[in-house]
């Protein structure tokens, strides 16, 4: 049974535009309206329901009660958090900065801006609906690890040395969440509402173009680019194809909702799975903004360590899951 995106996107190229199922043109152009509309779609609505229940929840209170756990907790507990906070790896930061600010371990800090990023319930969502249950389990299990893994290791090395005056010497500050969020004992019906659609506009509003220009992509390869190609150059599963993805996904710069339809694409073309994941992580996790805002709060020598870090551990999965096969 067809469903209403494919009904939809049927319509409009077949029957609007006239286009011949058997044109490259028509395949990639069906693409990008199917999902488009089926992303756009599953934001609106998992992004207000998402907003409506974190209404309730107090920022600074989650703050202080990592602050004064045992570490490995808070590693865990931390990229727990960030997997349900709907961000990108530049709008992770004032969160990550008012977890310096109040003196939570570098390492538990680390946790959430590695995980922040890579999963989300909207990447969930649209991970279960585009590219099935068994990749979406692999790939929340691998974000949250990479999470815990990254966090352990930036206190091992004992990383506060690194980071700048701003980072390490205040205290007590607001966290910047975008939107103040109301005392949630005393939120009503109206409030709720009022906030959820607050942050279903502000939300929005920073994704939209990223899912235009993901989908756009992933609609090129799937019209444009012959499987052949792919499977030459990076579908083999050769060793460097690994981190030759991982470094080609930092400049991208997307978020999970954006790089989600590229990744199935390139899956439908035959890139191995340990390859399609490393890209994903890299582009989401690793970008050229965000390292030029962590400028302000990691020192040069923390800002590589941390570059290594993830590139590293993406590479590492891929290698991991492109050899067993996955």
């Amino acid at each position: 049974m067809l469903s209403i995106f494919t009904r939809l996107a049927d319509w409009i190229v077949y029957s609007v535009f006239g286009m011949s199922p058997e044109s490259r043109l028509a395949d990639g152009l069906h693409f990008f309206v199917e999902d488009t509309t089926k992303i756009f779609a599953l934001l609106i609505v998992m992004i207000y329901l998402i907003a409506w229940v974190r209404a309730a929840v107090n920022i600074e209170r989650v703050r202080d009660y990592l602050s004064g756990r045992h570490r490995v907790f808070g590693y865990v507990a931390a990229a727990s958090f960030g997997a349900v906070t709907p961000f990108c790896s530049c709008s992770s930061i004032p969160l990550f900065l008012g977890f310096t600010q109040a003196r939570i371990p570098i390492g538990t800090t680390m946790s959430f801006l590695i995980t922040s990023p890579i999963i989300n319930e909207v990447a969930i969502v649209l991970l279960g609906s585009l590219l099935g249950v068994k990749f979406t389990v692999c790939y929340v299990a691998v974000g949250i690890g990479a999470g815990v893994l990254g966090g352990a290791f930036i206190d091992l090395i004992k990383a506060e040395k690194y980071l700048t005056a701003l980072a390490a010497t205040a205290h007590g500050s607001t966290v910047a969440t975008g939107h103040a969020n109301p005392d949630p004992v005393k939120m009503s019906f109206r409030d709720r509402h009022e906030f959820a659609r607050d942050e279903l506009k502000t939300i929005f509003r920073r994704v939209w173009k990223w899912v235009l220009i993901g989908v756009g992509l992933g609609a090129l390869l799937h019209g444009f680019v012959p499987e052949e190609f792919v499977v030459e150059h990076l579908g083999a599963g050769q060793w460097w194809s690994v981190p030759a993805a991982t470094l080609l996904g930092i400049p991208l710069y997307s978020n999970a909702s954006g790089v989600i339809p590229v990744a199935e694409s390139l899956l439908n073309k035959g890139l191995p799975v340990g390859t399609t994941l490393a890209f994903m992580m890299s582009t989401v996790a690793a970008s050229f903004p965000e390292f030029m805002i962590l400028k302000q709060v990691m020192k040069p020598k923390l800002l590589l360590i941390f570059f290594l870090l993830l590139l590293t551990m993406f590479t590492a999965v891929g290698w991991i899951f492109n050899l067993i096969n996955f």
